[in-house]
């Protein structure tokens, strides 16, 4: 998949795929949940239909991040899944081209019709597919309609996709963190069409786990919170290996920790794996992040963690 990182490389992007005429859609597509997976596999459809090329225009960040007005990380939005693995994601669904446009102050001041012209017609525009809820422009003033009327005007094909619904309740990022808010991971499974899962670098921590004899990989963590938090059990994956083991995502109070981290302890397993990816399912979670009197109290709680995990994931 080619990634076009912002209106700055459209030129390029002309130059090297000239002939390439799109299948498109737009969105955020923060998880890339089951309706999400609905819209793609309809412009997948149609470029097959018609030999053309398929491309998702997606923002980032989110709009509610940007326009979040408290930068305290405890009040900022959560993030199913960070752009990295959303672009992954989007390689994975067999996308050809991603189209990356940046969320900031001069994309939220461009009129739908400034949209249109200054990125929507400046690649080989044929078929835009868009959710029948889609809104777009400054202040959210373009939709569906403006964009059926624009295409019959440039005779581009313009259509969309019915809201998917499970249980009479629409498909949404917003539905799945909930959800993940209250481990609700089943759920999350069946919006997701797949399990939630984190995966991040392993980076060097403050070697706290090793001194208590319980050593940690610390992931790598983006500037957004997870909508997750606490003490879970997990399953992992370390390239082809697949492991068990104990994950705490917190701020670790007993240690006056600040900054939210992700630490995993992996049963049975003790290589050094810095600077490899480490993927990380939640099964299930076993209780709240809490502060502690002291270390050895901490200690002592995260031996019965672990277990409630090994028992959970049917390991005792």
């Amino acid at each position: 998949m080619y990634l076009i990182r912002g209106l700055q490389n459209i030129k390029l992007f002309k130059q090297k795929f000239a002939n390439s005429q799109i299948c498109a859609t737009i969105g955020n597509f923060d998880g890339l949940h089951i309706g999400h997976q609905h819209i793609l596999s309809a412009i997948k459809k149609h470029a097959e239909e018609k030999n053309f090329s398929t491309m998702v225009f997606f923002t980032e960040p989110h709009a509610s991040e940007y326009f979040s007005n408290n930068h305290d990380a405890a009040d900022t939005p959560t993030r199913i899944c960070p752009w990295r693995e959303k672009f992954e994601l989007l390689q994975d669904f067999g996308i050809d081209f991603a189209f990356f446009l940046k969320f900031n102050l001069s994309l939220t001041k461009m009129t739908p019709e400034d949209f249109i012209s200054q990125v929507l017609e400046r690649v080989n525009l044929e078929y835009l597919q868009v959710g029948d809820d889609f809104r777009f422009g400054k202040d959210r003033t373009g939709d569906y309609e403006m964009l059926k009327d624009w295409g019959i005007d440039k005779k581009i094909s313009v259509s969309a996709t019915p809201t998917v619904k499970i249980n009479d309740r629409r498909v949404s990022s917003t539905w799945i963190r909930e959800a993940l808010a209250k481990s609700e991971f089943k759920l999350a499974e069946e919006l997701l069409g797949r399990p939630y899962t984190f995966s991040g670098k392993v980076v060097y921590g403050n070697q706290l786990g090793r001194t208590i004899g319980i050593p940690t990989a610390n992931l790598w963590m983006p500037k957004q919170r997870l909508p997750v938090q606490g003490v879970f059990a997990v399953k992992c994956k370390l390239v082809d290996k697949h492991l068990y083991g104990i994950a705490n995502m917190g701020t670790r109070p007993t240690v006056d920790g600040e900054s939210p981290v992700l630490e995993v302890h992996l049963f049975d397993f003790n290589k050094n794996i810095y600077g490899q990816r480490l993927e990380i399912e939640f099964i299930k979670k076993i209780r709240d992040e809490r502060k502690f009197d002291n270390i050895n109290l901490l200690k002592q709680q995260i031996h019965k963690d672990i277990d409630i995990a090994k028992d959970t994931l049917k390991l005792i």
